[in-house]
């Protein structure tokens, strides 16, 4: 296509065989973080005291707002509003634990570990017990076929990054190798749809338009409506690029504080990078993807727009909450929309048999922390969409634990509580969902049987 490639989706029109080929099964994760506020995101919690802050983990103690342990209907709490028009092809997960390894910092571990579960002291070589991450260790399954294996997108455009790798990445090839997350627009366009570069800034879409003329000829009706649809999107992809680009240049020339990238819009930028995520799913470009929409304990600002007049700080209110308690709030509910995008993006996109993407997909939401002020490793907020093609079950609400609904008491304090389950249980479901031959990840202690359809 005269030095440029673009992969393209599914149409019928391409042979009776391929209409009656089962879609390809894909896995997606959204990384939340600093957590969530308990009280605006868990059900049986809105009457929570707020928490102080503690600089060290603590467990969350028992409340007296009890779940029953089991499934049971989905409740949308005001955080999870957002999904309202996909509450039935999502699943919200309460009672999971993660392992804290002591002696180092809570932050980095929390999201670097996310996706690798191992156990504590079981990894010699890192302060952190970080080993290979699930998506590389599901892509050995399922990527063998497709252009890349996995792909890594960040919404962090923060040049002046004063943490380290580990607060800032949930991608692992192993154990202190990490796989670099695409965060530029711009090249992660490039990467993904232009093999050759003609001109620095050619416009590629215009080029395989150009192309493909003699194939849209070719297309019955309906493809035709899916090709133009698909292209379109491609375009809006360029053009919100493009305008953000002009955007940080403006910015560079302002005598400002901060960052020109905490005043980017920031739900753009996250939609943008998602609706590259989402194409990459569609054609077959991966069929792995992880979406980290912010690093933890990163103190630069962001402009959460629609929210505040000034970039904010996520870490700096999360530590406060009885201050900026309502602003939490809202950044939450604001993650929460760019998901549901994210889900409602996916689910109109037809596949070969007549469903979605997003009903091919396991894309799951969540945080390795379950508080932000408390520091708390159990409890954490997980939202499953999707059923992988009708191998998970959705539109309900799983408790594995009797301690999952507890409330802080009224002083704000913790006591350590045990009885939550592994958070890698979840994830070795989902492995085999993905056709992983595997009875073991991590410090799993076994399936999820709730979720399994």
């Amino acid at each position: 296509m005269g030095g440029a490639t673009l992969a393209l989706p599914w149409m019928e029109s391409f042979g009776r065989e391929a209409a009656v080929a089962e879609p390809a099964r894909r896995i997606a994760w959204f990384y939340v973080p600093i957590g969530v506020v308990r009280r605006g995101f868990f059900p049986g919690e809105a009457a929570a005291g707020i928490p102080k802050f503690t600089g060290s983990r603590k467990k969350m103690a028992e409340g007296v707002t009890q779940i029953p342990v089991g499934a049971r209907p989905l409740e949308l709490t005001p955080t999870m509003k957002p999904l309202e028009k996909m509450r039935e092809k999502v699943t919200l997960i309460t009672g999971m634990d993660r392992t804290f390894q002591p002696g180092t910092d809570v932050h980095a571990q929390c999201a670097s570990c996310f996706l690798t579960s191992a156990s504590a002291f079981a990894v010699t070589q890192s302060p952190y017990p970080l080993a290979r991450s699930l998506d590389h260790v599901i892509a050995d399954t399922t990527g063998e076929k497709t252009p890349f294996r996995t792909l890594e997108f960040s919404c962090n455009s923060h040049k002046d990054n004063k943490e380290s790798m580990y607060f800032d990445n949930i991608s692992w090839y192993g154990t202190g190798h990490v796989a670099p997350s695409l965060r530029d627009p711009r090249k992660a366009y490039r990467r993904l749809f232009g093999t050759k570069e003609i001109k620095a800034y050619r416009n590629i879409t215009d080029l395989v338009l150009k192309n493909a003329r003699s194939l849209r000829r070719q297309l019955g009706y309906s493809d035709q409506q899916k090709f133009n649809e698909y292209f379109d999107s491609i375009r809006t992809i360029e053009e919100q690029t493009e305008k953000l680009e002009e955007m940080r240049g403006q910015l560079a020339k302002a005598r400002i504080e901060e960052p020109p990238e905490a005043h980017l819009p920031r739900g753009e930028y996250i939609r943008l990078m998602g609706d590259l995520m989402v194409v990459a799913l569609q054609t077959g470009l991966t069929n792995v993807a992880t979406f980290m929409v912010g690093p933890e304990r990163w103190d630069t600002p962001y402009l959460f727009e629609s929210l505040f007049e000034k970039p904010r700080s996520h870490h700096g209110m999360s530590h406060n909450q009885g201050k900026f308690i309502d602003d939490l709030l809202k950044v939450d509910h604001f993650h929460m929309e760019q998901f549901a995008y994210l889900l409602e993006k996916m689910d109109t996109i037809r596949e070969a048999n007549g469903t979605s993407l997003l009903d091919n997909t396991i894309f799951t939401y969540g945080s390795g922390l379950g508080d932000g002020a408390t520091h708390q490793y159990s409890a954490l907020p997980i939202v499953v969409a999707g059923s992988g093609g009708g191998r998970l079950a959705t539109g309900q609400h799983i408790n594995l634990s009797a301690n999952s609904g507890a409330v802080p008491k009224e002083d704000g304090k913790y006591q350590k509580v045990e009885g939550g389950t592994p958070l890698a249980n979840l994830w070795l479901t989902q492995a085999q969902a993905m056709g992983v031959k595997t009875e073991r990840f991590a410090d799993s202690t076994g399936t999820l049987s709730q979720l399994t359809a």
